[in-house]
């Protein structure tokens, strides 16, 4: 508790989610407490999707959901990554608990052996989209090795780009933990760009990102004459703000 405390005192204006990675949540202490707490911030927290991909294989989705309601969670995602589930199932779940959730629906494997094809992502998020969804997640795990890059780590700039293109961007979280990739967003959609599975002891370095106070953003910083300065953006249409989809050390 007093690790997540000192995290919103020290940048709990540029998170928005904290996500209780894969099935933490099941196994820490204290996890309703760190909901109201959080919540007092403005924080939403969110249980990872592997957890309800494995209640959803044993049957017990309706035991997940009033845990879920015990702990006063509002934000849940909704995964295939993990152990596989055909589409139509998922759009199913996700239609289901968006009666009573915000859904966070992730698209990509976290097997690095499935071939990434473009087309099928933006088909599979435009259905979640459609079956309910408020937010899209783009996979990368905690390596950034899968789905949105190259083993190597590189974006996958064809897939940005298709995705981009085909969706709005707003609603669409890019998971980037590291900082070369934080960067490249910050870059290609700018400050605002929506961006996951950010190490919490990490969210500050990347807030000097967007605003250009490190260098490898900060060839952004407009210049202008000295005296003069710069009018505020005005907000993207699709996304009043940006997201940081924070992920903790620990639940």
């Amino acid at each position: 508790m007093v690790g997540l405390e000192s995290l919103l005192a020290a940048a709990g204006d540029s998170i928005d989610i904290i996500k209780l990675g894969w099935g933490t949540a099941y196994v820490s202490d204290g996890v309703k407490a760190k909901v109201r707490v959080a919540k007092g911030s403005g924080v939403h927290m969110c249980p990872g999707g592997t957890l309800l991909e494995i209640c959803d294989q044993q049957g017990r989705v309706d035991e997940y959901v009033r845990w879920l309601h015990r702990l006063r969670i509002t934000h849940v995602e909704v995964s295939n990554g993990a152990l596989g589930m055909d589409a139509d199932h998922k759009r199913a779940l996700i239609r289901r608990l968006s009666q009573e959730f915000n859904v966070l629906s992730e698209c990509g494997s976290k097997d690095p052996g499935v071939e990434v094809v473009a087309d099928a992502w933006v088909e599979e998020m435009t259905g979640d989209l459609e079956a309910g969804a408020t937010l899209l997640i783009a996979e990368a795990r905690e390596s950034g090795t899968v789905g949105l890059y190259e083993p190597s780590g590189e974006v996958r700039a064809s897939l940005v780009e298709a995705l981009v293109s085909a969706l709005p961007a707003g609603r669409i979280i890019f998971e980037a933990p590291h900082k070369d990739q934080q960067a490249w967003f910050v870059r290609r959609l700018g400050a605002v760009a929506n961006l996951g599975n950010i190490p919490t002891d990490e969210v500050i370095a990347l807030e000097t990102l967007r605003l250009g106070l490190r260098s490898d953003t900060l060839d952004l910083l407009p210049q202008l004459p000295p005296g003069e300065q710069v009018a505020a953006p005005p907000p993207r249409p699709d996304a009043p703000s940006h997201l940081t989809h924070a992920r903790p050390a620990s639940a």
